[in-house]
């Protein structure tokens, strides 16, 4: 049995054994007195309304129902307020937006709301309060007590379960604080409508109870509004990040990471459609990017699918509204889903689905700012692709698409830094030059030279792979950086080189023929190779280095040899 069943039950026995003799004995010592049904069915009806319309504080749900508990509880006793709590509970937590299951929730608040109540009451009546009583002085200082004892009592209860659970506990909490404003808020009104309905009746409930609840509704507005508005600011900042991503790569990271955090989501994705099919980009799950494959499904199937088909976005508040739907990787936890499109240039490039364990994780007006971070992130991907294929025009060699000069430059100056500093133990160069190629271009054209620099660059790429960096460092001259190579180890890969492309064929076409026919033809590269931190500690130094060996180690000794630069 589960660590969750096992509390369950445990929170079901203590429901058990206090609640329901509990609320029986109380109704044996405090009795309520003389109940009018009417009056009471208008306070329970509008207690309902009360509930039905919380306020967003501090980023949680209020619901300012004390001021008709309190009221109740001054006419009708302990057992009738205890009746009204339980209500209370039960309207909560059907509206609550939480993880955890009812059969949980349900057994806890019951008995945590009871014993509140109990407490509350007996100390009012301890104190010398009366159920019933006019005596303004009386009301107002025995009701505080009551109101006090109950904001206490319910913190002592959190803060031990907290405790026993294992949970982080606070007892002076900013939640806490609040509840304490709130008693001190709505008191007053509680009094009002107590003494108002003593002595008009119902339409003090109307007269009292409007006013309020509109004053609520204005203020759930007011609260509504601070969010939508402060989820566009979040909006705005998030998407000056991401114009200021330079790789597509860092665009999606962060693009992701921010949304996550934004809308508190357990699981995020972005789901590229090409081709007809949807493929999964990115997988962000409780903070930390997975990596394992996610098989590509076809465009119309699932929540994504449907996303783009219709090209809506959309929310799912619970499980039950999407399990029928779903094709694809969904966390088998997850309850509320919030889908849209991501769209450049009015097409459709990809699905953005955001998931979390909680049911009504997610509000409609969070669709509308999830639909503008989609157009940030689509410009800020479509900007960084250009800076990237700017940057790599600006790297890359022109003919051979090898790293040019002025990348090599860069990438050595940074590896010899990580010599310096300890980081790794050796940098290679391998320096290369074919041999005789002015005769090559002489003899079949400027544009066979070409073709041969092109193949020699992509045998170079296959022999190098990861292992190092490939440049073309001028004419027919070429340079391969290896980070962690000694100089042995350069050595065996340079001589390797050499074998292999002298006996590798070209494939040439003899441009300035008249009939333009081919011809095999064989090359041979001279090789020079030098080492830090054995033969320098400087990039340029290590650079001469490797061309001294290669033109007086090996193409004075007679071309086609590798050859060690020597202090």
């Amino acid at each position: 049995m589960g660590e969750l069943s096992k509390r369950t039950m445990a929170l079901w026995a203590l429901w058990l054994l206090l609640v329901p003799p509990g609320l029986f004995l109380v109704y044996q010592t405090f009795p309520p007195p003389e109940i009018d049904p009417w009056h009471l069915t208008a306070y329970v009806l509008f207690f309902v309304i009360t509930c039905l319309m919380p306020m967003n504080i501090n980023g949680a749900s209020t619901y300012l129902v004390q001021w008709v508990t309190i009221a109740v509880f001054l006419k009708y006793g302990i057992f009738v307020e205890i009746l009204i709590s339980q209500l209370t509970m039960l309207i909560v937590l059907t509206r609550s937006r939480t993880d955890e299951p009812l059969s949980m929730r349900i057994p806890f608040n019951s008995t945590m709301f009871f014993l509140i109540s109990c407490c509350s009451g007996l100390a009012y009546l301890a104190a010398g309060g009366q159920i019933g009583s006019l005596n303004l002085v009386h009301i107002i200082f025995y009701g505080l007590i009551f109101q006090i004892v109950s904001v206490i009592a319910n913190q002592i209860i959190y803060y031990s379960y907290d405790r026993f659970t294992g949970s982080k506990a606070k007892f002076f909490s900013v939640d806490a604080m609040w509840d304490f404003a709130l008693t001190l808020l709505v008191f007053p009104y509680a009094i009002a409508l107590y003494i108002s309905e003593a002595y008009i009746g119902i339409p003090a409930l109307l007269l009292l109870g409007i006013p309020f609840l509109i004053m609520t509704f204005v203020m759930k507005m007011y609260n509504n509004s601070e969010q939508i508005t402060s989820d566009l600011k979040k909006a705005g900042e998030i998407g000056h990040q991401l114009a200021e991503r330079l790789s597509t790569d860092e665009v999606l990271d962060q693009f992701v990471i921010q949304v996550s955090k934004m809308f508190k989501a357990d699981y995020a994705y972005v789901i590229d459609y090409r081709d007809g099919n949807l493929l999964m980009l990115r997988m962000y799950e409780n903070q930390e990017f997975e990596k394992f494959s996610v098989p590509p499904v076809r465009y119309h199937k699932g929540i994504a699918g449907n996303v783009i088909v219709t090209n809506t976005p959309v929310i799912y508040r619970k499980k039950s509204e999407w399990k029928d739907i779903v094709t694809g990787y969904i966390p088998i936890d997850t309850e509320s889903i919030m889908c849209t499109p991501i769209a450049r240039n009015n097409k459709i490039e990809g699905v953005l689905l955001l998931a979390s364990r909680k049911k009504y994780a997610f509000v409609s007006h969070q669709l509308k700012i999830l639909d503008i971070l989609s157009t940030y992130f689509a410009v800020s991907l479509e900007k960084a692709g250009y800076v990237q294929k700017a940057i790599a025009k600006s790297e890359r060699c022109g003919l051979t698409k090898l790293y040019n000069y002025r990348y090599l430059d860069k990438a050595l100056e940074k590896s010899m830094e990580k010599v310096n500093t300890g980081k790794i133990d050796n940098l290679s160069l391998v320096m290369m030059d074919i041999d005789h190629f002015k005769g090559i271009n002489d003899k079949y054209g400027h544009q066979s030279g070409n073709d041969i620099l092109i193949e020699l660059a992509r045998i170079l790429e296959a022999e190098v792979g990861r292992e190092g960096i490939v440049a073309r460092y001028g004419g027919e001259e070429f340079v391969i950086m290896f980070e962690n190579y000694s100089k042995d180890l350069a050595l065996l890969f340079a001589e390797s080189l050499r074998k292999k492309i002298e006996k590798h064929e070209f494939l040439l076409q003899r441009d300035l023929d008249k009939e333009r026919s081919t011809e095999n033809v064989h090359i041979t590269l001279s090789i020079g190779v030098s080492t830090a931190p054995d033969d320098s500690d400087e990039p340029n130094a290590l650079i001469r280095n490797a061309d001294r060996a290669l033109y007086i180690g090996a193409k004075q000794a007679g071309r086609n040899k590798v050859a060690a630069y020597v202090k």
